[in-house]
């Protein structure tokens, strides 16, 4: 028979994926000595296999009574013991951390028979009867699926009229009787009596909701696979809420929004853990703990330490202290902000305990994004409407809603506004552009959901008093109503009314160079670990520039030379009316005349890039698109003439242009007269470019320049393409005196040219991979329309985990690049390759073309950090064989 269930004892950290990351390190802390309450993990394997059929697998049950069995010898006592019952909490863990998204059960074996015996054990009736009620609103809402606010209308009603000290256990124990009467009219039977029935359904409701939709969406969002299943813990309960001796709490070992060093977190006196994430009752601060029960802070800060030594890194705790006893629920390497997570990568390095490559991997190319987004200008801000805990940081502004469906909804950007938020409020949280809520700490749902996302968050400002049913929150005699502006600090927790303007970032103003790098502790980190991953990297990181201000802003961050000039955006603007003069030219003259009014243009073009990358490559993209996209539309036009022939008027030129954009017309242009097929088919097109690009090469010789341009023809699929236009355009180069030796190469961008590439290869300098139409040809995908069309629904049904166009295909896609390197290679030794698609600035695209022999990527400007970064990572990665340890 396999084996389903793992004493906490049997596993350990490195069987995440069979024990899940809750399980896995509950087992390392018990391997460590520390307290954690006794309990098992039933694993991955015995879920997928509940998923696949519907029923729990052959013996699990059994395993599971006889894991209970040693619990119960080792507390000596009993699940359902009428006299000292035992007591479970049934929690799901999955391979990554999903906070929220999955379920807990609390108190199982709570039930009229053993409600009395835990009133008599713990000598507190009021407790005893608070936890059962517990139990049947968790298991009510978890199990069967009742709505929490019915609940919940009950306990907010009783509390109202229970006075200051809270209701007494006579009013809970009347509170339980509503409950159970509300249980049995919504699902048809009383809430069940048998503990090990409880545990069973409790057990089944922890598989199930792995396929709830709110984790499914937050595993959309994170891309977590959706076969991986989750484990279910089952420890033996232990209690915060057994009075002021009693707590519970979260407790970071670092500060997670700015990775400062120190003891950060949450605790709550007299309460249980989800009141602490949940964000229902306003927290203290971890320091807090060390006036109310100094013993317990003093073990907690020692185990702290240990954690963070043995995991080597930011440690995320859940702890319980019952009646001065402190207990290990959870650890975890926590989550953490952009900038933390840079600063501490940085300070473990300092502090020698991991190096270098290790930080690299601690880091991610999208919190180096999220680093260049700019923050608050606040210089003559208005005074704060109110302020809470900076739970995720960044500047967000936009129009209030109260509802998730309302964010969803919104054109523009909002802020969520909650009193706290609950795993329901995913979808919202995901379309908002900052969350704010009245409750909750920097532990609550919403704070831990939106630094996960890199979601702008503030969490606690409880002088907002919201009325989401009226659709405003007041603060004093302020009154904010949904539609209305406000802006959100995540740093400061500072809440303003209306727009505040924005400034950038000390990082990119550090990317920029006009910071310099030992401004503060973040600018010092991004410096460091940008300036490793540049000394490590193989991959060179150039950018798609079109402009002399694009050329020098991609050479500011660290690009090092142009991938990818296209010569088409040069033919914009004032300058159509060349291009059209080019269409409707009649005749040789015509077309040469046409031809000499757009070279010095071009030139002019070329001089001022060229100067920007001094001695750096540029590589220069003939004309790609369809000369029709340069002129009017053809409804326009149609129009137009029609308009000016009923009207009894010479349509002129128009008629003329529409004559040209008729004969031009494809049913599908991108497949049609474009690249080099229009070089081959209007004669001196090409040449006119290949001038202007060995002119200005010539002319900044002259200047004193060191300009290294390469010349790209586009969609070749044959090698007679490209030799043909080596026939045209080498004369051209000849014929220029001064010009420098000016490399000619192709994109690799239909399928029959990587499946051909060794005979390319032959005719070319040079590759790049066009990885944009290549995608678009290889899947028959029309970027322009399919992620409008019926990518949702691909991606619902699992057909697709992410849009080919943002992250490389590696099984078909990338087969044809690995095969294009290969025989591209084979057939020229020194052949250089590059990739010029957007997948260029993608990470995990990045690593697949460093392991596919790649030379360099090239992206947009403002993706060269996080390209640099990136190709840093591949790097350490084909050394060293380690990945990221989150």
């Amino acid at each position: 028979m396999p084996k389903y269930v793992y004493d906490f004892i049997e596993g350990d950290r490195g069987r995440a994926d069979l024990l899940g990351g809750k399980g896995a390190n509950l087992s390392e802390m018990t391997r460590l000595g520390l307290p954690v309450p006794p309990g098992f993990t039933i694993s991955t394997d015995a879920c997928r296999a509940y998923l696949a059929t519907g029923a729990p697998p052959d013996g699990l049950f059994a395993e599971v009574n006889a894991h209970l069995r040693d619990v119960e010898a080792r507390l000596d006592r009993r699940l359902g013991d009428p006299r000292d019952p035992l007591l479970l909490a049934v929690r799901s863990g999955g391979r990554y951390s999903m906070p929220g998204m999955m379920e807990t059960i609390l108190d199982i074996g709570l039930n009229d028979n053993t409600v009395g015996g835990l009133a008599a054990h713990s000598g507190d009736a009021r407790f005893a009867w608070d936890s059962y009620r517990r139990l049947i609103q968790m298991f009510g809402r978890t199990v069967h699926g009742l709505p929490a606010e019915e609940f919940e209308r009950e306990l907010e009603a009783l509390r109202a009229t229970a006075g200051p000290a809270g209701p007494n256990a006579e009013q809970l124990h009347d509170l339980v009787e509503t409950y159970k009467k509300i249980f049995a009219a919504r699902v048809g039977h009383e809430f069940p009596q048998a503990p090990h029935e409880q545990l069973y359904l409790a057990i089944r409701s922890v598989f199930e909701s792995w396929n709830s939709q709110r984790a499914r969406l937050y595993r959309h969002q994170e891309h977590i696979p959706d076969d991986l299943g989750t484990a279910v813990n089952v420890m033996a309960m232990v209690f915060g809420n057994l009075g002021p001796d009693s707590g519970t709490g979260v407790a970071f070992t670092r500060d997670p929004a700015s990775g400062a060093p120190g003891v950060y977190g949450d605790y709550l006196a007299n309460a249980q853990g989800e009141d602490v994430v949940a964000g229902i009752r306003n927290t203290v601060g971890l320091p807090e703990l060390a006036r109310i029960d100094p013993v317990s802070y003093r073990r907690l800060t020692e185990i702290m330490a240990t954690l963070e030594r043995h995991y080597r890194d930011l440690c995320d705790i859940e702890f319980t202290i019952e009646r001065g006893q402190l207990w290990m629920l959870q650890t975890r390497v926590g989550k953490r902000t952009a900038a933390a997570a840079f600063v501490i990568a940085a300070q473990l390095v300092d502090e020698g305990l991991i190096t270098l490559d290790e930080a690299l991997h601690r880091v991610s190319g999208a919190q180096l994004a999220q680093l260049m987004f700019p923050a608050f200008d606040l210089a003559g801000a208005p005074r704060p409407l109110a302020v809470g805990l900076g739970a995720s940081p960044g500047a967000a502004v936009g129009r209030v809603v109260f509802d998730s469906a309302a964010a969803e909804a919104a054109d523009g950007p909002v802020i969520l506004v909650r009193r706290e938020t609950n795993p329901d409020d995913l979808p919202g949280m995901i379309a908002a552009a900052g969350v704010l809520t009245s409750r909750g700490g920097k532990t609550s749902h919403a704070a831990v959901v939106a630094r996960g996302m890199g979601r702008t968050c503030v969490c606690g400002a409880d002088a907002l008093r919201i009325d989401a049913e009226r659709g405003e929150f007041a603060v004093g005699d302020q009154v904010v109503r949904a539609g209305e502006v406000v802006s959100i600090d995540g740093s400061t927790g500072k809440v303003y009314a209306g727009e505040l303007p924005v400034q950038p970032s000390p990082v990119a103003r550090y990317l920029a160079g006009e910071l310099a790098p030992e401004a503060d502790p973040l600018v010092v980190a991004v410096h460091r670990l940008l300036e490793h991953a540049d000394a490590v990297r193989r991959l060179g990181v150039r950018a798609n520039a079109d402009t002399g201000a694009d050329a020098r802003r991609a050479r500011r961050l660290g690009a090092t030379g142009i991938g990818l000039c296209r010569t088409e955006h040069m033919f914009l603007g004032a300058r159509r009316q060349l291009v059209e003069r080019l269409i409707l030219a009649e005749g040789p003259d015509e077309v040469t005349a046409a031809l000499d009014a757009l070279l010095p243009l071009q030139r002019a073009d070329f001089v001022e890039i060229l100067t920007a990358m001094d001695g750096l490559p540029v590589t220069i993209r003939l004309i790609d698109p369809p000369l029709h996209e340069f002129l009017p539309p053809l409804h326009e036009l149609t129009a137009r003439v029609a308009r000016a022939e009923a009207l009894g008027e010479d349509p002129g030129r128009d008629g003329r242009l529409l004559v040209a954009v008729r004969r031009m017309h494809e049913a599908n242009p991108m497949l049609g007269l474009r690249g080099v097929r229009l070089g081959l088919v209007i004669p001196g097109l090409f040449a006119m470019q290949v001038r202007a690009i060995a002119e200005a090469a010539a002319q900044r010789i002259g200047d004193g320049g060191d300009p290294r341009p390469e010349i790209m023809v586009p969609l070749v699929g044959d090698v007679r393409e490209l030799r043909a236009v080596r026939a045209e355009i080498e004369p051209v180069l000849a014929g220029v005196p001064d010009a420098p030796e000016i490399p000619l190469g192709t994109m690799i961008e239909v399928p029959r040219a990587a499946l051909t590439a060794g005979e390319i290869a032959g005719a070319a300098h040079f590759f790049s991979f066009g990885t944009n139409d290549l995608t678009q040809t290889a899947w028959a995908f029309s970027r322009d329309d399919v992620e409008g069309s019926f990518f949702d629904a691909y991606l619902e049904r699992g057909i697709l985990e992410l849009s080919p166009f943002e992250r490389i295909d590696p099984v078909g896609v990338g087969r044809l690049v690995r095969l294009a390197v290969s025989e591209g290679r084979a057939a020229q030794p020194n052949l250089t390759i590059g990739v010029c698609g957007e997948h260029g600035g993608d990470p995990d695209s990045i690593a697949f073309f460093a392991d596919a022999g790649v030379d360099y990527v090239s992206c947009s400007p403002y993706r060269v950090p996080i390209a640099r970064l990136a190709a840093g990572q591949a790097a350490v990665r084909a050394t060293t064989g380690t990945s990221d340890s989150r």
